[in-house]
């Protein structure tokens, strides 16, 4: 089952930090050097100086910058920057945002403490695979401040809009406690509403305690981050409540059944390659796709589009030239990876990875996975003028995964390669973050 509790939430103090729009952020994987200075720049108290740090603090903290962290962390609620909420509460968060046809939209979640459970029992199930830099980074990060900074992108079933009722119900004329957009995704809007009654603190715990198979959308590395740390606390500390912080994760929950639920295509940008030229490499796509040359790379970008239900489907773009491949035959996966399930092996990331980047490239798994010849993108006009300025060789254009596909895998014990996914909007990080210890 899964298990939510309230929890005293750590928020910015709206007396003190009136404009939250200049201090929350990304989550920190997605917060570029770039993006790191102008937060910083932003506001002397933005949220970038807990998740990521600030190089400019003095050289003992730079010896260990997560301790630096727990105790910049420790003086901002001291000071008042940051409060503590009086008593254990729900916080509903919405998000308003335009969707890539320019749909007008809002999505749900719930933020909760999730009890953590290893993803064997069958209640969180990962979909992507996870890096071992990361997780030590994290690791070192909570050792030190005991602080979950960051909500985990949980997806539940729900196909009733049961929780979502009750959720819509608890806040159903009220003005949000916050509201707030983010540098960065400025065109969505970011709303919070605190919940404290303790009858609808249990109906939406009795909501949500028979559902299984969560899916993490965002957040793997977190979530697994918090798996080790709590066998580490649970080690030094064997005689404490299961009820313990540590226990727990910060969850941002959204149903699976949420029309709002958004996913865009992440593309490949191909750098410091020199095995093929383009023109090698499209003569040798044509053993297994059906290659459409095109005048423009906009034509690309439309007919990809218009093919999205398709499956062994993307967009190619050299300097020279632009092309649709589309996989003849689904077999051909089939043939190529005989043991692992349809479902897995006919996304477009896998037809592309294992069948071009690794077969036809000769990239290796290894070499994927560190990025050494690869930069993944959300926004396709980047990556085509990057060719163009030959700053890279080229360009893979994807339709974006389905989040019927995302729980198929997820279901099925598989996960897909990095990047397959990219939940849009990004939670924001800043609104409400829990205390472990």
């Amino acid at each position: 089952m899964a298990v939510i509790k309230p929890f005293r939430g750590v928020r910015y103090n709206p007396a003190l930090v009136s404009e939250l729009s200049r201090v929350v952020t990304q989550p920190y994987d997605r917060i570029s050097p770039a993006m790191h200075t102008q937060y910083l720049q932003q506001h002397p108290y933005n949220f970038v100086k807990l998740i990521l740090g600030d190089p400019t603090t003095s050289p003992s903290s730079l010896a260990n910058p997560y301790v630096g962290v727990a105790d910049l962390h420790r003086h901002w609620l001291q000071i008042g920057v940051l409060v503590r909420d009086t008593q254990p509460s729900f916080y509903v968060y919405h998000q308003v945002f335009r969707s890539p046809e320019g749909e007008t939209l809002r999505r749900r979640a719930l933020i909760a403490a999730l009890q953590l459970t290893p993803f064997e029992e069958g209640i969180v199930l990962p979909h992507e695979r996870t890096l071992t830099a990361p997780k030590e980074d994290r690791l070192q990060l909570f050792r030190a401040t005991q602080v979950s900074f960051e909500p985990i992108f949980l997806l539940y079933p729900d196909p009733a809009n049961h929780l979502n009722a009750l959720l819509d119900a608890a806040v159903n004329g009220r003005a949000p406690d916050l509201e707030t957009y983010e540098t960065f995704e400025h065109d969505v809007c970011h709303q919070m509403w605190i919940l404290r009654d303790p009858l609808v603190l249990e109906h939406i715990q009795s909501e949500m305690a028979p559902k299984r198979n969560l899916i993490i959308a965002d957040g793997h590395h977190r979530y697994e981050t918090a798996l080790i740390y709590r066998a580490e606390m649970r080690a030094v500390l064997p005689d404490a409540s299961l009820d313990t912080g540590y226990n727990y994760a910060l969850a941002a929950l959204v149903s699976l059944d949420d029309p709002a639920l958004t996913i865009l295509p992440t593309h490949r940008l191909v750098h410091s390659y020199d095995r093929l030229t383009p023109a090698e490499l499209e003569a040798a796509a044509t053993a297994h796709f059906t290659v459409e040359p095109l005048s423009q790379p906009g034509q690309v970008i439309a007919l990809l589009r218009s093919r999205r239900e398709k499956g062994g489907v993307f967009g190619f773009v050299a300097r020279d030239r632009q092309s649709i491949w589309t996989l003849r035959d689904m077999r051909i996966m089939a043939e190529l990876l005989p043991d692992r399930p349809a479902i897995w092996r006919e996304l477009d990331v896998v037809v592309l990875h294992q069948l071009v980047l690794e077969r036809l490239m000769g990239l290796s798994a290894e070499s994927i996975a560190r990025q050494k010849n690869l930069r993944y993108l959300r926004d396709a006009e980047e990556g085509i003028r990057s060719v163009q300025r030959g700053e890279a060789q080229f360009l893979f254009l994807l339709n974006p995964t389905r989040v019927e596909q995302v729980r198929a895998c997820a279901e099925a014990g598989e996960k897909m390669p990095q990047k397959s996914t990219d939940f849009y909007p990004k939670m924001v990080s800043g609104l409400v973050w829990m205390e472990l210890s």
